[in-house]
């Protein structure tokens, strides 16, 4: 899946010569948790996240007033404080190397440009939307996690199993296991009971690691 697919467009965008106290009052009025900053030609020229806000405050232990922290922001512009140096990608990245450079780069969000025009943002809320769906989390079902050998063949095998007794594969994943050997898999199926589907699966995996209706 491209990101294109999933990501929010038109999302709110702030400018750099908006005030930092606009800045925070339009994410909580928008419900939003970081503004893309774009210039005067609508490129794309940095961002700014409600963490970078809460630095740039007064601590509470000041003796400053409600009034005079709020004007103190009014003072600060977007510009002093977005990153500039912004991580972006194409609207045709896929979904998994996005959560790649999200996870190994610590990335809170990731604008999606054409050139340097913004067309749209992901989140993390975005890919944890993602992570529900590949789990099968908003279906009920039986859903069971085991260790498999990581040997070709293998998953066809189960899935084949699977589908000979006529349930519904809701989803199925594979994670790195406890060693080379081996893989994690966990499916949510459809059909059948938690007891029917440990007799059935027992025989073809290694270990069952967890079954619940789910």
């Amino acid at each position: 899946m491209i990101i294109s697919r999933r990501m929010t467009r038109n999302p709110v965008t702030a400018t750099p010569e908006m005030s930092v106290g606009e800045a925070s009052d339009l994410m909580k009025r928008e419900k939003v948790h970081r503004l893309p900053v774009l210039d005067k030609d609508k490129n794309l020229v940095g961002v700014i996240t409600e963490k970078d806000v809460l630095h740039a405050s007064p601590s509470p232990a000041t003796s400053l007033s409600i009034h005079e922290m709020a004007y103190l922001l009014s003072k600060l512009k977007v510009r002093d404080l977005m990153t500039k140096d912004v991580v972006t990608i194409s609207e045709d990245t896929t979904v998994e190397e996005a959560a790649r450079l999200m996870v190994d780069q610590d990335l809170s969000c990731l604008p999606v440009v054409q050139g340097n025009k913004l067309v749209g943002i992901v989140s993390k809320s975005d890919m944890f939307r993602i992570l529900l769906e590949l789990f099968g989390a908003r279906h009920y079902g039986v859903r069971m996690s085991f260790l498999v050998e990581d040997k070709p063949g293998t998953i066809a095998r189960i899935s084949a199993a699977l589908a000979a007794k006529g349930l519904d594969i809701v989803s199925f994943g594979t994670f790195t296991g406890t060693d080379p050997t081996n893989a994690i898999c966990t499916i949510k199926v459809q059909g059948c009971t938690k007891t029917e589907l440990l007799d059935l699966m027992k025989p073809l995996v290694a270990e069952v690691l967890d079954i619940r209706e789910a």
